[in-house]
C-alpha cells in the first residue's frame, strides 16, 4: 500500500490530516467539514489555474486589433488597485495561497493591459515604462513589511466602493458607445465566475468580512458587464440580420422577383386582333 502513503503526502498540503484520514482510513467521503474544505481547496486550485490565462485573450485582442478603443484607462488602473490591495493584504495576513493566488496572475495581466492601453490611446513608451516603475516600487512597499496593516486594511476596505466606481465607469462607456469595444467577452466571463467562486472560498479560507463583501460586490458589477456584452453582441447580430434584408431585388414590386409587367400598348394589340 506504499501507493496509498504517496497520494496522502501529495494530498496533506492540499487537505488537513483529518479530512485524509476520513478519506483514506474511515472511508467516510460526506463528512461536513472536510467537504466543504476540498471543495474550496478545489475551487482555490481551478481559479488560480484560469487566471494564468484568463486575461490574454483581453491582452491579444488589443495587440491584434493594435487598439484599445472603448477600454477606459481610469477603470483598468482602479481594477488594478483593488487586486493589488487583495494581493499585498491577503499576504502580509497569511492568508493560504489558494484563498488569493490569483490576485498575482491578474495584478501581472491587468497592468501589461494598463501599459497597451497608455500605448495605444496616448502613444506614449516613456509614460508607460513609468507607470511600470512606478507600479513595481508600490508593490514592493506593499508586500515587504513597509507598509502598515492597518493602512493595508484600508485599502482592501475601499476596494468595494472603487470596484463598484471602476466597472461603473466601463458599463458608462459601453453604455454610450452602444458597444462593448476591445472588451474580450471570455475575460468578462471568466473574471465573473471567479468572483462569484471566490465568494464561497473566501468564507471558508478566511473568514474575512472585508474580502467576502468585495468579492460580492466584484460578483454583482462583473455581472453587469456580462450582462452589457450579451446585450450588444445581440444587438449586433439583429443589425446584421436587419441588413441583410434590405437587399430585396427591385423588381419584386408588384409582383415575384425578376418578372415584369406587360406594356400598355400590348393589350390593345390582342384584342384588335
Amino acid at each position: 500500500m506504499e501507493y496509498l502513503d504517496t497520494v496522502k503526502s501529495l494530498l496533506t498540503p492540499i487537505l488537513t490530516e483529518t479530512c485524509v484520514t476520513k478519506y483514506f482510513d474511515e472511508l467516510d467521503f460526506f463528512d461536513e467539514k472536510c467537504l466543504k474544505h476540498t471543495i474550496s481547496k478545489g475551487l482555490g486550485i481551478g481559479i488560480i489555474a484560469g487566471s494564468i490565462l484568463v486575461k490574454v485573450p483581453q491582452i491579444l485582442k488589443i495587440t491584434r486589433g493594435r487598439s484599445a478603443a472603448g477600454i477606459t484607462f481610469i477603470s483598468v488602473v482602479m481594477e488594478l488597485f483593488a487586486i493589488t490591495s487583495n494581493m499585498s493584504y491577503s499576504y502580509v495576513q497569511g492568508f493560504p495561497f489558494s484563498a488569493w493566488g490569483e490576485a498575482c496572475f491578474l495584478a501581472i495581466q491587468t497592468s501589461i493591459i494598463a501599459l497597451l492601453v497608455i500605448w495605444y490611446n496616448y502613444g506614449s513608451a516613456l509614460l508607460a515604462l513609468g507607470f511600470l516603475g512606478a507600479y513595481g516600487a508600490s508593490v514592493y512597499s506593499l508586500v515587504s513589511g513597509v507598509t502598515p496593516l492597518d493602512v493595508l486594511w484600508s485599502m482592501q476596505a475601499a476596494n468595494v466602493p472603487i470596484i463598484v466606481i471602476s466597472k461603473f465607469l466601463q458599463a458608462m462607456t459601453n453604455y454610450r458607445n452602444q458597444s462593448t469595444g476591445q472588451l474580450s467577452a471570455v475575460t468578462v466571463f471568466m473574471l465573473f465566475l471567479g468572483s462569484v467562486a471566490r465568494i464561497f472560498t473566501s468564507i471558508q479560507e478566511t473568514g474575512d468580512n472585508v474580502i467576502i463583501v468585495t468579492y460580492a460586490t466584484s460578483s454583482l458589477v462583473n455581472g453587469v458587464i456580462a450582462s452589457q456584452i450579451l446585450w450588444y453582441w445581440n444587438s449586433g447580430l439583429k443589425k446584421k440580420a436587419v441588413k441583410g434584408g434590405k437587399g430585396a431585388p427591385k423588381g419584386a414590386k408588384g409582383g415575384k422577383a425578376g418578372t415584369t409587367s406587360p406594356k400598355k400598348g400590348s393589350i390593345n394589340k390582342t384584342k384588335k386582333k
